[in-house]
């Protein structure tokens, strides 16, 4: 949904893709009239939050490629030129709705996010490649200190595509909704009562690293708790942290077959799964090999890339996909037909993606972004309408 700008953004910009490409097979062209090129958003607080609140709206304008900014009436702003180091970005905030309170913005057709920051206005730059984000697995970052969240859009001629996501982190806690012609509104991202807390003592009491996941700011106020792909880069999680998982995997699918059915509206395409000589070969129904991948590390499966990359076809991408779902899901040893879309059988194992399992335990709805591929099955919090007459951010509280 945004353009892969850095390096940090390779995880949701993976999930992101994915959505793209569904939103191109989706997109009818008898839509094109039904989307103006701005709609509302309302921004509502029930953060219970004093601080002063700053939205951003950042991303990719569809109609002609140019990354930039919008302000509160929809208005879009070309990023001007970047330097190296880094030259400051022109200030895109917009002033938020005091606590218990709300505010309508509008959002253009972008591929982008929604930014929200509490307390201070976010710091972003520009390099002669484009925009620089927060990457809060930074220590030196200048947003690391800031309590704040993003959301992730896709605003087409097709509808609205917006989700809550915990690719990257998960933070002060917000949900999304879309009000459709019929004047319904569906909402997901909602915790559950005593979610937030919840997620973050469940991290605390897993052991092997996952405590140190938690950031938490001079004050004693906790910022985020870090998706495990930035807790290998800091070193809060052992690099060997799904080997036992994997090892057993490889283990059992050299003497038994994997069956890999990507497409659920496409029940006959299935691929063949055997490990052979220390990597897993897929054949096709003819037996022929049509992909192959080494044994995953934990980064691999934690970011959905690497060994366990998805390329935008229709081969290697949704197998990738289905088994990286597995992997963190942990369901490849428990069925052999994947993906398992049940979530009866999720995160069961003691090696598992134990952030995804906390974060999905603890959502009002079960459903999450908490790895790029938490869609597989539909388990993502995501809402969509073609033809949306208002989108809706709501603040939450933390506790």
């Amino acid at each position: 949904m945004h353009h892969k700008l850095t390096r940090r953004l390779t995880a949701p910009t993976a999930a992101a893709a994915l959505i793209a490409a569904v939103i191109a097979i989706q997109a009818p062209s008898s839509a094109k009239a039904a989307v103006p090129d701005t709609i509302p958003l309302q921004v509502t607080n029930n953060s219970g939050r004093g601080d002063a609140v700053y939205v951003y709206t950042i991303g990719t304008l569809l109609s002609t490629g140019q990354q930039g900014w919008a302000d509160a009436n929809g208005t879009f702003h070309a990023w001007p030129a970047g330097g190296n180091p880094p030259t400051p970005a022109p200030d895109a905030s917009i002033a938020g709705p005091a606590a218990g309170r709300s505010k309508t913005i509008r959002i253009p057709k972008f591929s982008g996010r929604i930014y929200f920051s509490y307390g201070q206005k976010l710091v972003f730059k520009l390099t002669t490649g484009g925009l620089v984000q927060p990457a809060v697995q930074n220590p030196s970052d200048p947003n690391h200190d800031i309590l704040f969240n993003w959301s992730e859009y896709t605003l087409n001629d097709s509808g609205l595509w917006l989700n809550s996501t915990q690719v990257d982190m998960f933070s002060a806690p917000y949900a999304v909704g879309v009000k459709g012609a019929d004047g319904n509104t569906a909402t997901t991202g909602h915790l559950k009562s005593g979610g937030y807390n919840g997620v973050l003592n469940d991290l605390r009491g897993k052991p092997g690293g996952w405590a140190g996941l938690i950031q938490t700011r001079s004050d004693g106020t906790v910022l985020r708790a870090l998706a495990p792909g930035h807790g290998l880069e800091s070193g809060a999680l052992p690099a060997s942290v799904m080997d036992d998982y994997v090892n057993r995997v490889w283990q059992k699918y050299a003497s038994s077959t994997l069956t890999v059915t990507p497409f659920g509206d496409h029940p006959d395409t299935k691929y063949y799964g055997k490990v052979a000589g220390g990597v897993m070969n897929f054949t096709d129904g003819s037996g022929n090999v049509v992909t192959t991948f080494q044994k995953p590390d934990a980064d691999s499966v934690f970011g959905c890339h690497k060994l366990l990359d998805a390329p935008n076809d229709r081969v290697r991408g949704p197998i990738s996909r289905t088994l990286c779902a597995g992997f963190n899901r942990s369901t490849l040893l428990v069925d052999p037909n994947q993906p398992d879309t049940s979530s009866a059988n999720f995160y069961q194992d003691t090696v598992t993606n134990q952030y995804a399992r906390a974060i999905h335990a603890q959502m009002a709805d079960g459903k999450a972004y908490a790895f790029a591929f938490d869609d597989v099955g539909n388990h993502e919090s995501l809402v969509h309408d073609g033809s949306p007459q208002q989108a809706d951010l709501t603040l939450d509280p933390s506790n």
